[in-house]
């Protein structure tokens, strides 16, 4: 049997849970997660390797109108994702989002008629349906656009559908050889998992503007073959008024905040760390370019 092999572009509007749905395809997690939208700024590549195929998955951040430089950049990454790809999920919250009217416009719109490659129909969250034979009249909106090869309904949290739609990946992906060494789960390295860690904790524990304001820096990644590995961050914050808010009174909340995120680093390294947070002003970062370009974007 010929081995299959190609590049999955998963988009869609904000929090629609295709970080979700990245972990649970390749099994582990490489995307953070939380409520907030926005959560995911750069692209995360997952890898899954089958006997008879080999995915790679391009998770994206969400489509949203530009408001900042650096939302600018994030749509350059689901155009760049949407390029690359063999073929691409688009995927809807089918709980709220039933009129592809109110979903297929304006930015989302235009990101896919850039492109001419098969698209799937992700119809994610039938967990959340009273019923899921409430799907069938969704499919039938969307498939009224004659947009999309395949229609999935599926709910990554509870691993539902999943079998499914890899059959359908596997069906349209092109025959090749495997790019990646069948143990590879990301082509993205150690202090990039490690800085979306703490900045997932952001998103948890800080309210309001404070998440979207906030960018993580891994200053020093030291790797120990005796004690702990060391790894030394910086919080970076737009405006002066948002240091003392990280920070806490006598620095509590950045010790609870760090405390949290060593746990999960820990577990994702599978070896002890020291982490050391320290908080940074470096004021409009997220509409300057040069300061973006610095910091990955």
């Amino acid at each position: 049997m010929a081995k299959k092999c190609g590049y999955i572009s998963l988009i869609g509007v904000p929090n629609v849970g295709k970080s979700t749905l990245l972990n649970a395809l390749v099994g582990t997690k490489l995307s953070i997660v939380t409520p907030k939208p926005q959560t995911t700024r750069k692209r995360v590549v997952g890898v899954r390797t089958d006997e008879d195929s080999q995915m790679i998955f391009l998770d994206t951040p969400g489509i949203i109108d530009p408001k900042y430089e650096l939302h600018r950049v994030m749509m350059q990454y689901v155009e760049f994702a949407i390029a690359e790809a063999d073929l691409i999920g688009f995927m809807i919250d089918v709980s709220t989002q039933k009129d592809p009217k109110e979903v297929i416009k304006g930015e989302v719109e235009e990101k896919l008629q850039l492109t001419t490659k098969p698209m799937i129909l992700i119809l994610n969250k039938i967990d959340l349906l009273e019923n899921t034979k409430l799907v069938l009249p969704v499919i039938e909106e969307y498939n009224k656009l004659n947009l999309f090869k395949e229609f999935v309904p599926i709910s990554a949290t509870k691993l539902a559908g999943l079998d499914e739609l890899i059959k359908v990946f596997k069906q349209y992906l092109p025959e090749g050889e495997f790019l990646y060494d069948e143990e590879i789960l990301s082509t993205q390295n150690e202090r990039f998992f490690v800085a979306e860690q703490i900045r997932e904790k952001l998103f948890t524990m800080y309210k309001d503007e404070i998440p979207y304001s906030t960018e993580v820096q891994i200053v020093e990644f030291k790797e120990r073959e005796k004690g702990k590995w060391y790894i030394s961050a910086e919080i970076i914050v737009e405006k002066e008024t948002q240091k003392p808010i990280i920070l806490g009174a006598g620095g509590s909340r950045i010790k609870k905040l760090g405390e949290v995120a060593r746990k999960e680093i820990e577990i994702h390294l599978g070896v002890p760390i020291y982490l050391e947070l320290f908080v940074k002003v470096r004021k409009n970062w997220r509409n300057n370019k040069n300061m973006l370009k610095y910091f990955g974007y």
